[in-house]
């Protein structure tokens, strides 16, 4: 299922989102379905995720079931928003190969692999959704910079699981751009490069895993302005998925809701020749494989 987050293009602007479908052009409303069929779900995607398996059959059910003319959106008609609002955003530096050699160029990292994943945070508040601003802030940042992402979307507890139970954990896949100010690194730590509000664009939809059949074999691309910058596949992880969940929760519990950044390959601007930097009036726009495309504008934040 592709799971998005929603508020029809009709009503106001601050009208309460609601979780849909994407199906066959259309967008379906699960919160109206799940009424109009009498079946208890969660209405919002939070929810649904953190509700597990059951409250996921039940939402593939309503789908077969009679379908109200006030549930379903032409997809045009809609106006998505961030999925949620993960309860953890983890993000892994420097998992592409080609990716720690640019960065030892330019960002001053190590040249050797890292052996082993190299992890930060995001917060919450960085979240923004498809076709929300990535806010330009020239008071704080001259080096503004893209790196398109596959997200990984928790939906069991995870603590202490071993590389071959890693994907019993995962409840789908979506994009993450980690957006970054390279200039505002501070003594090797990456927080506030990477936190600040607008920097974790997330969306459009969430794909369930059952329907991404490798999610180590997706390519992924970004754009900025109609022009590729980066074009990979996710089989060049240096650290693939389920090493990934399993080194993180060796010390931490993962939650239905977190999310893992999984990484960036190569062709993020501080990388060019001469840098290329994201300013006021470019759009950026991420693709994975089966997931889709989420683009941002970037805006003046002042």
């Amino acid at each position: 299922m592709r799971l998005l987050t929603f508020t029809p293009a009709a009503e106001p602007a601050g009208a309460a989102p609601r979780p849909g479908v994407e199906t066959d052009g259309h967008v379906l409303d699960l919160a109206a379905l799940a009424d109009h069929a009498g079946v208890p779900l969660p209405h919002d995607l939070l929810g649904l995720v953190q509700a597990g398996p059951s409250a996921l059959d039940a939402a593939r059910g309503l789908l077969d079931g009679d379908r109200p003319a006030h549930a379903v959106h032409r997809t045009e008609d809609v106006r998505l928003v961030a999925p949620f609002r993960p309860g953890k955003i983890i993000g892994v530096g420097l998992n592409y190969v080609e990716h720690v050699e640019e960065s030892s160029r330019s960002l001053d990292t190590d040249r050797e692999l890292p052996s082993r994943p190299v992890l930060f945070s995001k917060p919450a508040t960085a979240v923004t959704g498809p076709g929300a601003p990535i806010l330009h802030n020239a008071d704080l940042t001259a080096q503004l910079d893209w790196e398109c992402e596959l997200a990984v979307v928790i939906g069991r507890t995870a603590y202490r699981v071993s590389e071959e139970d890693a994907y019993d954990h995962v409840f789908g896949f979506s994009i993450v751009n980690d957006i970054s100010a390279r200039d505002q690194r501070r003594s090797g730590q990456w927080f506030f490069s990477k936190g600040q509000d607008s920097y974790a664009p997330f969306g459009p939809v969430v794909v369930t895993a059952d329907a991404i059949p490798d999610p180590m074999a997706l390519d992924l691309s970004l754009r900025v302005n109609g022009v590729t910058k980066q074009k990979s596949n996710t089989r060049h992880m240096l650290f693939p998925i389920a090493r990934l969940i399993a080194d993180i929760s060796s010390g931490v519990t993962l939650e239905p809701g977190d999310v893992i950044a999984t990484g960036s390959p190569s062709g993020v601007g501080a990388g060019m020749v001469p840098p290329e930097f994201l300013v006021p009036g470019d759009t950026v726009e991420a693709t994975v494989e089966l997931i889709g495309t989420l683009t941002n504008p970037v805006v003046d934040a002042r």
